[in-house]
């Protein structure tokens, strides 16, 4: 007969766990140091261009030429988002395809290589790139011990991911969200419980370091009267259609500069770094980084922006992107739609600011990553009003409807072809999340793998 102590009293299984937990604790501190260093290179790249404004005109482009080279040379995978990688990883049945995109190389060349994007004024973030550091840190753990197969391929890497953006963002609650909701898109009861664990250990880690806080601070967002909730469709359909174009802006051009990027990787690098300098002299700095201060202010109420700053933002993340460095969409995004929400204030002037404010974040971040639980979730840590839960996810669930109509596939769903090859990355059409791979599928796989 079996015992169900045994599992509790196996030395093999007791080192397991301790390895788990040991890479959960990693996972936390990495993303915790990563935000402490990205702290640093903004501010880095503030006082040099405190000097002179006109620097950004050499040293966005030569920093941008030297991270594709350096990406291309050294890290070759760790380019964009990460989370692409991620969904490619748990996707795919080709071990040396998951092994090219989550790996203790990856991992260090996507936090110096967003890091040094950082130095050069683009508008990413990395939020994104914490997720595939976390979920290469959890693969690569699991390579090296006893977990059973199917831990490794899902519920590691889900664990990672969810870890990571939890981290990353001190909510706990999204990193289990967006792991099911995004990374996954299906529910495996075998990987929650890992995740679950994962996500405390690496939230906890973090929040030693750097202390108990919300991303962008708290609002005081609150609805009033019944007329407010005018504000909730105003931004879910503007912010939503502007999110699933964007969207669809940065999957056609990714495709469209495909060929180029491939030919002259240094050439276009180059460019987009002329026009990343040239929209942060426009905007006057404020579209250069994460966008994380210029959020911050504006949901707090401490300064206004200016109208064409949302749209400086937006050009300059998908131009960020384009130029093929490592970093993420997510703090830009909710930067841009906390501008959008700025803008549309004036035309509900019954409505607090702060109230269309959030509202716009939560529209467009759901327009442009098609989540909108977790969009809401990390909205709502903001937020110490129970009031606004019901208005933020109605918020999201319009945005969502709005960015289908622009943009069918969500946005990493659509970049994780990118390496796995078209077919391969649909979303799954059983809830049990086995993936369906058919054989042209799998030679377009081992094509993208071997790039």
């Amino acid at each position: 007969m079996h015992n169900p102590l045994q599992g509790y009293l196996s030395v093999r299984d007791w080192k397991t766990r301790l390895v788990f937990w040991s890479g959960a604790l990693t996972v936390g501190m990495v993303a915790a140091s990563f935000a402490l260093a990205t702290n640093w290179m903004l501010a880095l790249h503030g006082r040099i261009l405190e000097a002179s404004p006109w620097w950004s005109l050499l040293l966005a482009p030569s920093m941008l030429m030297a991270v594709v080279f350096l990406t291309r040379r050294l890290f070759p995978g760790s380019q964009g988002s990460g989370i692409p990688q991620t969904i490619a990883a748990l996707r795919t049945d080709d071990d040396g395809l998951r092994k090219k995109v989550l790996s203790p190389r990856i991992a260090v060349g996507k936090v110096l290589m967003t890091l040094l994007g950082f130095l050069s004024g683009a508008s990413v973030g990395r939020e994104g790139p914490t997720i595939q550091i976390g979920a290469s840190i959890m693969y690569s753990l699991g390579r090296f011990t006893k977990f059973p197969r199917h831990y490794v391929r899902h519920g590691l890497i889900m664990a990672g991911g969810a870890a990571g953006i939890a981290a990353a963002f001190n909510t706990p609650i999204a990193g289990i969200i967006f792991a099911i909701e995004e990374m996954a898109r299906f529910y495996e009861e075998r990987a929650i419980g890992t995740i679950l664990v994962a996500v405390i250990i690496a939230g906890i880690t973090a929040l030693g370091f750097l202390g108990n806080y919300s991303y962008f601070g708290e609002s005081s967002a609150h609805f009033d009267q019944l007329k407010d909730w005018i504000a909730v469709p105003v931004c879910g359909v503007a912010c939503g259609l502007l999110g699933g174009g964007f969207s669809r802006l940065l999957i056609e051009g990714v495709r469209y500069l495909r060929p180029f990027a491939g030919r002259h990787p240094l050439l276009l690098a180059g460019i987009c770094g002329l026009i990343i300098a040239g929209i942060g002299l426009l905007s006057g700095g404020d579209s250069y980084g994460s966008g994380y201060i210029q959020a911050r202010h504006v949901l707090m109420g401490n300064a206004g922006t200016d109208l064409a700053f949302p749209f400086y933002k937006i050009v300059a993340t998908l131009t960020s992107y384009f130029s093929g460095i490592p970093g993420g969409v997510f703090a830009p995004s909710l930067s841009a739609g906390a501008g959008l929400g700025a803008d549309l204030a004036p035309l509900m002037p019954y409505v607090s600011v702060n109230t269309v404010v959030l509202l716009g974040m939560v529209a467009y971040f759901t327009g442009v990553v098609q989540t909108p639980l977790t969009a809401s979730v990390i909205v709502m840590e903001m937020v110490d009003d129970r009031s606004m839960v019901f208005p933020i996810m109605a918020s999201a669930f319009i945005a969502l409807a709005a960015s289908k109509l622009i943009c069918r596939k969500p946005i990493y769903w659509a970049l994780a072809e990118e390496f796995l090859g078209g077919e391969a990355a649909q979303e799954p059409e059983s809830s049990k999340g086995k993936p369906q791979k058919s054989k042209a599928a799998e030679s377009s796989m081992k094509r993208a793998g071997s790039k």
